[in-house]
């Protein structure tokens, strides 16, 4: 790891530090936040439960699909955009305020046209998470350089050619950034739509575990929402620095 990982791991060990000891010394209300050492054992004590398991499977169905969705759709409108610089201009101010649309507004509707279960949770995380993939997209071939495509018409290369032997990999080190907002918006997406109206689901979970009182389960479930978005998060940056190195050293 380097210098830089391992000032932010220390960031992150100090703050859950102090938050233990600031819960620990009654210094932060117990009903208000519980020390992070209680919410790993409400995690696991979470998942003893086969109804929690259950929900826990569902939402990865969901959750999967909605990024699968959301980065393929992404990635083809990005192209597709960044090909068509007149439409590009007409569509970027659209995007800049995508995320200020209430999405979950259209969630009665959502149910009307796919019904009760998934459906409607994937459909809403794809509206969340392609957005960032298709900016992403656009960003990415974006900053190919442009002496590789003389360089492929050095080599009288075709279009497809081009695209599959140049600028796809010299994009793909770039495309990372938009995969992981997709992954993280397609979470929020699918955990709140579960919150607010599912019956089933982690979010329902933790909505479930809210309205009981029962803090302990809450926090555990979150940590975990947590631990697994940001995991993610770091395997795919871990595999973006290390395109990136190898992009410098070729």
């Amino acid at each position: 790891m380097r210098l830089a990982g391992w000032i932010r791991l220390g960031i992150v060990a100090a703050a859950v530090a102090a938050l233990e000891i600031g819960c620990r010394a009654g210094g932060i209300s117990a009903q208000a936040v519980i020390p992070p050492s209680r919410m790993v054992v409400g995690m696991v004590e979470a998942f003893g439960d086969p109804a929690i398991l259950g929900d826990l499977f569902q939402t990865a169905i969901a959750v999967s699909a909605a990024v699968a969705a959301a980065v393929v759709c992404g990635f083809l409108l990005g192209f597709l955009l960044h090909g068509l610089p007149r439409v590009r201009r007409h569509v970027e101010p659209l995007l800049a305020v995508y995320y200020a649309v209430p999405t979950f507004a259209f969630y009665p509707l959502l149910i009307v046209l796919f019904g009760l279960g998934l459906g409607p949770l994937v459909v809403l995380g794809t509206l969340y998470g392609f957005v960032a993939m298709l900016a992403g997209t656009i960003l990415a071939f974006d900053r190919v350089p442009g002496v590789l495509h003389r360089t492929a018409l050095v080599y009288r290369m075709g279009a497809w050619e081009e695209l599959w032997r140049i600028r796809l990999p010299a994009a793909t080190p770039y495309l990372f950034g938009g995969v992981k907002l997709a992954i993280a918006y397609s979470f929020i997406g699918v955990i709140a739509g579960e919150f607010i109206l599912s019956t089933r689901g982690i979010g329902h979970q933790i909505a479930f575990a809210y309205d009981n009182f029962d803090i302990v389960t809450m926090y555990g479930l979150i940590l975990f929402v947590l631990i697994v978005v940001g995991g993610l998060n770091l395997v795919l940056h871990d595999r973006e620095q290390k395109m990136m190195r190898l992009r410098v050293n070729r």
